[in-house]
């Protein structure tokens, strides 16, 4: 039952959930992270160097999926090194576990070298791998406003409304307690500690996304912590009530636009987006009936001469393509855009002007 509460934690936790149910890259990355604690569980447990060969795997897949990987990557190579030193794995363990994570990020290490070898600069390349070609200076950031932590608080709240959360503090009490080697222990605070650190001070428009690690942790430890804190024999009645109390964020989530729109509250949202209702699109995790990006295209179609040219932003072009590519609807239109364009059109550059 403790795991049981943990996992429905992590699953109805607003950001996990919303990110569970659109197309991105970060709850894929959760269940690679959980893989990975799986496997060095195992390995605490048993001692066999398969689990850390595969911890290595899975890590390097993680790498290849988000840089997030990079996160817990550090807390292995650590764990790894200091196992190694104490003579627990050899050389040749650490040769394999270093070849299966190569393996594993094989995608992302061939971008990488096709990126060196096109454009002969490892230090562009390098930096556009770790962070992005826009995005250094918010990864490196280290500083704090009153309005980014009143922010990251919230979003925090937000994610856990629930007397559950009361688990986590016993639960990071007591992690050592129950952890079956001090090794574990400090890996999972450490992701813990670094996972929040790093979304914390992170400065990017959707920075909300970056704590969905750190949820995860935290809902491990809200495992442990009801473990901890509910003896077995008493369980059979409290069970029902804590499960209740961890179907709270449910009604949160109904209510909470409701209560945000009539307070006018700043959701830091685009606004600009057509059809959308921003408090419910934002704070609804669940998007059961959202059609407002076809809903757009579809008038779009409707009001453009024949041969028309569409010059489409960041957000508006795939919804446009969508609707012209998959359901074949004005196919006389060209969408063009710098990300983007129909089949055959070159995409909008400075290289590109000339020919337009």
């Amino acid at each position: 039952f403790p795991a049981v509460i943990a996992a429905a934690t992590l699953a109805f936790s607003h950001t996990f959930w919303r990110h569970a149910v659109i197309a991105e890259t970060y709850t894929f990355y959760t269940a690679l992270l959980l893989i990975e604690l799986i496997m060095l569980l195992q390995y605490v447990k048993t001692k066999r160097k398969m689990f850390l060969c595969l911890l290595g795997l899975f890590n390097g897949l993680a790498i290849a999926n988000h840089m997030f990987a990079a996160i817990a990557f550090i807390c292995y190579l650590v764990f790894c090194i200091v196992l190694l030193a104490r003579r627990q794995i050899r050389l040749r363990h650490f040769r394999t576990i270093a070849l299966l994570w190569v393996i594993g990020a094989a995608p992302y290490v061939y971008l990488i070298l096709k990126d060196i070898i096109q454009t002969g600069n490892f230090t562009d390349a390098a930096a556009s791998a770790l962070f992005g070609k826009s995005w250094q200076a918010n990864v490196l950031n280290v500083s704090l406003s009153a309005q980014l932590i009143k922010g990251n608080l919230l979003l925090i709240a937000y994610n856990f409304p629930t007397p559950n959360i009361i688990f986590f503090l016993v639960g990071l009490y007591g992690l050592k307690k129950v952890s079956p080697t001090r090794g574990f222990a400090n890996i999972l605070l450490a992701l813990l500690i670094l996972f929040f650190v790093f979304a914390f001070r992170y400065t990017v428009p959707d920075r909300y996304v970056f704590f969905i690690p750190f949820y995860c942790v935290a809902s491990v430890l809200i495992g442990v912590g009801f473990n901890l804190l509910i003896p077995k024999p008493n369980r059979r009645v409290l069970c029902w009530i804590v499960f209740i109390f961890a179907l709270l964020p449910i009604p949160a989530y109904i209510i909470a636009p409701g209560i945000a729109q009539k307070q006018k509250f700043n959701l830091s949202t685009r606004v600009d987006v057509p059809y959308r209702n921003d408090y419910v699109w934002f704070l609804q995790p669940w998007k059961a009936g959202y059609s407002g990006a076809e809903e757009f295209a579809e008038e779009v179609f409707e009001i453009l001469e024949l041969d028309a040219v569409v010059y489409a932003d960041n957000t508006m072009v795939y919804p446009l393509l969508y609707v012209q590519e998959v359901k074949g609807k004005r196919t006389d239109i060209k969408i063009i855009s710098e990300y983007a364009g129909s089949e055959g059109l070159p995409l909008v550059s400075e290289k590109s002007i000339e020919q337009w």
